[in-house]
């Protein structure tokens, strides 16, 4: 008995041992290759820290960043799987735009597609411009491109500006009324971003100020609800059992709200088109691909930037094609809109607010410029033209992407074998297949590119300063044809909401603003450890 007992025990021991080595051997890729590599973790690879929430994702991401400062690219691992961080802008910038042919797409993460299929089927984020690879993305992309011009901003530009207005009216009437207004600010920006999205991408008028609890406001939140446990499990299974996904019928999102957003577009769309309604929003951009008469036209392309992160678009965002679209493609580019444009604005908007509280000097210039901007207006209501021309608001804005960017690391998949060459001496293979990691944050933060990063300094991006600015080190839109197709709109509607509210209030500090503030421990998102609290004053 003894016997048999040390025999099993030999054979459990022999068999965790060939496992333990098989395991091992995979964190041996970057062994030949002349590029250092971080040291891997048992399991976990690169990844631990994050996952058990010992960082939060700008700390791992610059941690990774710093990891080797004199490297152009790093070696790591995401559990198992190697991957790679381009630390150097030159090496970015041709991945993004020189060589994007073999980084057409991002890393593909739907169960319902292998990396080398287009994703098809009825599910909407799969449908999205941002989950879209090969072909199939360079038609939605040229497709999209009109609908995000400066002339279209133009259009817009009364709808977020009622949106703006009418925040700022509610919080001026909660003050005539008495009331303190110590406010967290990702929460105000998450509502009034959400009436923004509902009118623009969805053409319903709400009012989440005034009603927190409508039902547009309530399943956005349900479907942007970063810190929720089941999120994590249902991506950890997409990402590492996708066949057991699939089976499961697991989405990103729930199928009960893709159905909530798929019904209210349809439903739109039907009206409009039996009763000839046109309004400036996307609907009416659906409506214009379906009848093919959505086109770039030449006063667009000679358009002036609306601002220095502007990205602009490349010859992918300007092909013609003959592909038609069902019904779910297109739905699918409102619900993105959504998906990509709520958080990310209300968390520009949030940081930028916070950076005025605790820079008093740099929210009374802002102020100042405000004032001579409605002086010059005398009596007029803002202009799309008017913002545009405010040069300090843009250098201010500019600064918040440059310290706080909302995307705080992007990626590109390899689609074909490049061959690399880090400009150092090193050369090797990126295989089809693999990932390589775009450290936004990080570089952006870089005392090498942007001298006492901590310092939120505008005038980093006044007009000498500038020329000076490396196009590769300063991307919170992205880099080439993949950038942020609505960096236009975000820019416009970070300004708007920030024109107004300046115009009636101060922005205060309180006890409970978190100084220096402190990034939450998540996976996902940029988000403040206690929130972004601050008081609005009347003037």
């Amino acid at each position: 008995m003894v016997q048999v007992d040390l025999l099993a025990a030999i054979a459990i021991g022999a068999v965790a041992l060939f496992i333990y080595h098989y395991i091992s051997k995979k964190y041996h890729y970057f062994l030949p290759m002349a590029i250092p590599c971080l040291k891997p973790t048992f399991l976990l690879g690169s990844s631990g820290p994050m996952m058990f929430r010992k960082r939060n994702v700008t700390e791992h991401t610059q941690a990774l960043y710093n990891a080797f400062p004199e490297a152009k690219i790093v070696g790591l691992y995401d559990l198992l799987t190697p991957m790679f961080l381009a630390r150097d802008p030159e090496v970015i910038k041709r991945i993004s735009i020189r060589d994007f042919d073999h980084f057409v797409d991002h890393t593909p993460s739907m169960s319902n597609a292998s990396p080398d299929e287009e994703i098809g089927g009825e599910n909407l984020f799969g449908n999205s411009l941002f989950a879209l690879r090969g072909q199939k993305w360079r038609d939605m992309r040229s497709t999209l491109s009109p609908a995000f011009t400066g002339s279209k901003m133009r259009h817009m530009f009364g709808l977020v500006a009622e949106c703006c207005q009418s925040t700022s009216n509610f919080l001026l009437a909660e003050a005539q009324a008495g009331k303190t207004l110590e406010l967290e600010m990702k929460d105000l920006f998450s509502k009034f971003c959400n009436d923004v999205i509902a009118i623009v991408a969805f053409g319903v008028k709400v009012d989440s100020m005034r009603d927190s609890e409508n039902e547009f406001y309530r399943k956005g939140k349900q479907m942007l609800n970063f810190q929720s446990i089941w999120l994590m499990v249902k991506v950890m299974l997409i990402k590492f059992l996708p066949k057991l996904a699939e089976k499961m019928e697991l989405g990103f999102i729930d199928r009960d709200v893709e159905n909530y957003f798929r019904r209210m577009i349809v439903d739109n769309m039907r009206q409009r088109k039996t009763h000839g309604i046109v309004h400036n929003d996307m609907i009416q951009m659906l409506l214009e691909v379906q009848n093919g008469t959505l086109r770039h036209s030449k006063e667009e392309q000679d358009s002036e930037d609306t601002g220095f992160a502007t990205v602009q678009e490349s010859s992918v965002g300007r092909a013609v094609h003959s592909r038609e679209w069902t019904e779910t493609e297109l739905i699918a580019q409102c619900f993105a809109f959504f998906f990509a444009g709520f958080d990310t604005v209300s968390t520009g908007a949030a940081f930028l607010t916070y950076e005025l509280t605790i820079n008093p000097d740099i929210q009374n210039r802002l102020y100042e410029e405000i004032l001579q901007t409605e002086q010059k207006l005398d009596g007029t209501p803002l202009t799309y033209e008017a913002l545009q021309k405010m040069q300090y608001m843009d250098m201010v804005v500019s600064e918040m992407l440059r310290k706080w960017p909302p995307a705080v690391v992007t990626e590109r998949y390899c689609n074909k074998d490049y061959h690399c060459d880090n400009g150092a001496g090193a050369r090797f293979v990126i295989k089809k297949g693999q990932t390589v990691l775009l450290p936004t944050i990080a570089v952006q933060n870089d005392p090498k590119y942007f001298p006492n990063p901590e310092r939120f300094d505008p005038e980093r991006f006044n007009q000498t300063n500038r020329s000076k600015i490396n196009t590769g080190a300063y991307a919170p839109f992205g880099v080439g044809p993949r950038n942020c197709i609505g960096s236009r709109l975000a820019l416009m509607e970070i300004k708007l909401i920030v024109y107004y509210l300046l115009l009636r209030f101060s922005f205060e500090p309180t006890d409970k603003t978190q100084v220096p503030l402190q990034i939450a421990k998540n996976l996902f998102t940029l988000e403040a450890e206690k929130g972004i609290w601050m008081e609005l004053k009347a003037r």
